[in-house]
């Protein structure tokens, strides 16, 4: 983050109105588990057919999924598409997003690949515009972090902002080089507060047990990853189907609220397996399918800024009928 990012957030920062700005950065922790509990938002930044965001689209998806009933409006590096926008630009959707919740959700922040006096930085200005958690994600390339290193990075931000952890930071490195820097930042980082698992498997489970009484745990991809660790204690999951159809969603949430296993597995069986199997075999990959899914449904156009791929109208059309064919489709 150069000093001209710094005056142009320093500047966004400014319009957001007083009362969404946050002063303290502890957060209390019940208030942030509560809220990561159950089904979770992960916000995809719409795009206009120039590549352009579409803030207006923005602010359908997040009205969509507050009506749904997400409890947090979570903005990360990957669905919310970071890698293809500017510094300016990730600021400015982080801004639209704490100000048009307007208090109505708790919102996650997010950084990518940030060294640690710019994701401080960017904690600081995530801090002004009223974000309540900010998710960190450090860069590691060639495994050039340790230990110590990553716990430094994430104790510095945490002066300035509650943090979340992403362990996807993990993925190159091993359950046993996560698991201890985990085990570092429990003891030694106050102000880390919640924790979204990416890695899934043993290590999810191991990392769910070793951080669950003092952090809240939720997973992401699928309802399947979620069903995995409910019993090692995770508190929610990303949920896809949220953002267009949340009927499916609450079904499943439901039946895990009654603990009845056998109905949740028969959400998955019954729509996450046969969704996710078409998001795999389109072309452009699953993120091109579910951007014109959001057309389908109404919410926004199915835009992504080139290189990226987006479905042409013969493809919408298929994509109509092979959603109609597994039961995917609007109630509206």
């Amino acid at each position: 983050m150069d000093v001209a990012f710094s005056q142009k957030a320093l500047h966004l920062a400014s319009q957001v109105p007083a009362i969404l700005r946050r002063s303290n950065p502890m957060i209390d922790r019940d208030k942030v588990r509560e809220s990561l509990t159950g089904p979770i938002t992960s916000i995809r930044t719409p795009f206009r057919k120039d590549g352009t965001v579409n803030f207006d689209g923005l602010r359908s998806t997040l009205d969509f999924n507050i009506a749904a009933g997400s409890k947090t409006m979570l903005l990360t590096a990957g669905d919310s598409h970071y890698i293809a926008l500017s510094d300016e630009e990730i600021a400015e959707v982080s801004r639209v997003v704490v100000e048009h919740t307007a208090k109505r959700a708790m919102v996650v922040t997010a950084d990518r690949f940030y060294h640690t006096r710019q994701a401080v930085a960017f904690a600081e200005y995530a801090r002004q515009i009223g974000s309540d958690v900010h998710m960190v994600l450090p860069p590691d390339w060639a495994t050039s972090c340790t230990v110590a290193s990553l716990c430094e990075h994430y104790a510095r931000v945490a002066e300035v902002m509650p943090v979340m952890i992403v362990t996807g930071v993990f993925s190159a490195r091993g359950e046993a080089f996560g698991l201890e820097t985990l085990k570092r930042v429990v003891e030694d980082v106050p102000n880390v507060v919640a924790i979204k698992d990416d890695v899934l498997g043993p290590f999810a489970r191991k990392m769910t047990l070793l951080v669950r009484d003092r952090w809240a745990v939720f997973s992401g991809g699928q309802k399947q990853n979620h069903l995995d660790l409910h019993p090692y204690g995770c508190d929610g999951f990303m949920s896809t189907f949220l953002s267009f159809m949340p009927e499916v969603t609450n079904r499943y949430w439901s039946a895990i609220q009654a603990g009845d296993l056998q109905e949740a597995s028969s959400v998955i069986r019954d729509f996450d397996h046969p969704f996710f199997d078409l998001l795999r075999r389109s072309t452009g990959g699953f993120d091109a399918v579910l951007h014109g899914v959001f057309e389908l449904f109404g919410i926004y156009e199915r835009w992504r800024p080139k290189p990226y791929y987006s479905l042409n109208n013969e493809e919408m059309e298929q994509l109509g009928g092979e959603l109609e064919a597994i039961g995917v489709q609007s109630s509206g």
